[in-house]
């Protein structure tokens, strides 16, 4: 299986260009230049940055030359303090992950996929110079499965339109179900040797998500530990999370959660990525701020291990705030061993 080198340990820059009120005055309070540094100066390799269509374009689909600034400037951050990083498109006219952005309409209307083509290629055109240090994440987190041929079928043209502008630049895919490990198998085949296939991991979610306010059946007064037994995860993924359906019948109830949950988490996604030659990368990972510092760390050190076992490159959610995030107060007990591990 392929790696992909220069992307195995990173984090994201989420709620600065996406997910946000989209105000200059979010775009340049959020993140600094001294952000960037920070995050060199930790270890870490690359940054990955989420970016809505809104920063850069107006309702009728007219860009808009001072958003892109700010991408221009996380770009340049990125390279004066070593760092690669991987340009995302978070929503799209027409689509967002997020039902409450009220974006719909994409995977039916050609005139809204032609204007994410148009984008893309405007992206491909003027940062296909970077390749080098630069990678494409050309739509976050597709939703329902039901989306899963338009999808193949929207992202290998989205793919072939960016090529003509960038053809060595590295694009990550990812697929239904919100980025899932299970999605990667029903993937297009990789259109060129520089695809990566990419999934996200919150798991177990009932632990990552715990209290979370916009989880559907969640108590927002459930607090759980990390090292529980797996049918305490059972019986509390049954009474908060059930219409998810996590199946942890695959361990013995009366182990602890362990590194083997994620081995067998990832043992598809591997097999996969083997046979189409592809490498794997796991876009968003994190714990709510809700779990103690310290189960978030062993949760980090588990997952991270098997990560580094199958050289699966990796960005954590989030680095401030989001309800994640890893320079906020309650994590500076934690953070200088936090770091070492993500």
């Amino acid at each position: 299986m392929k790696t992909m080198t220069g992307y195995m340990h990173g984090i994201n820059l989420g709620g600065w260009l996406s997910q946000c009120d989209h105000t200059k005055e979010r775009y340049d309070g959020f993140i600094h230049e001294e952000d960037v540094k920070k995050i060199a100066n930790w270890g870490l390799d690359h940054i990955r940055v989420p970016v809505d269509y809104d920063l850069v374009e107006d309702a009728e689909g007219n860009y808009k030359e001072d958003g892109f600034v700010y991408i221009d400037n996380a770009l340049e951050w990125a390279g004066k303090y070593g760092l690669n990083m991987i340009l995302d498109l978070h929503k799209t006219f027409g689509f967002s992950f997020d039902s409450g952005e009220a974006e719909t309409g994409f995977f039916e209307e050609e005139s809204y996929q032609e204007r994410f083509y148009k984008l893309w290629e405007v992206f491909a055109e003027r940062y296909g110079k970077y390749h080098e240090r630069l990678c494409f994440e050309i739509l976050n987190e597709v939703t329902d499965k039901e989306y899963c041929e338009p999808w193949n079928r929207i992202s290998t043209e989205c793919i072939k339109r960016i090529r003509k502008y960038a053809p060595e630049i590295k694009i990550l895919l990812g697929g239904y179900y919100n980025n899932s490990i299970e999605a990667l198998k029903d993937l297009a085949l990789p259109y060129d040797e520089n695809i990566v296939y990419n999934f996200h991991c919150y798991e177990p979610l009932v632990f990552t998500h715990q209290g979370g306010y916009w989880v559907d059946g969640m108590d927002t007064s459930f607090r759980m530990g990390y090292k529980l037994t797996y049918k305490e995860y059972a019986e509390n993924t049954d009474k908060y999370l059930a219409r998810f359906a996590v199946d942890f019948s695959g361990f013995d109830p009366e182990e602890m959660m362990g590194t083997e949950y994620f081995e067998k988490m990832v043992q598809e996604a591997v097999s996969v990525a083997e046979e189409r030659n592809v490498a794997l990368y796991c876009g968003e990972y994190g714990v709510i701020n809700l779990a103690t510092p310290e189960d978030t760390l062993d949760w980090y050190r588990d997952i991270c291990s098997v990560f580094d076992k199958y050289g699966i490159g990796r960005a954590a959610w989030s680095y401030k705030e989001m309800d994640f995030g890893f320079v906020d107060d309650h994590m500076k007990d934690v953070i200088d061993e936090l770091v070492k591990v993500i």
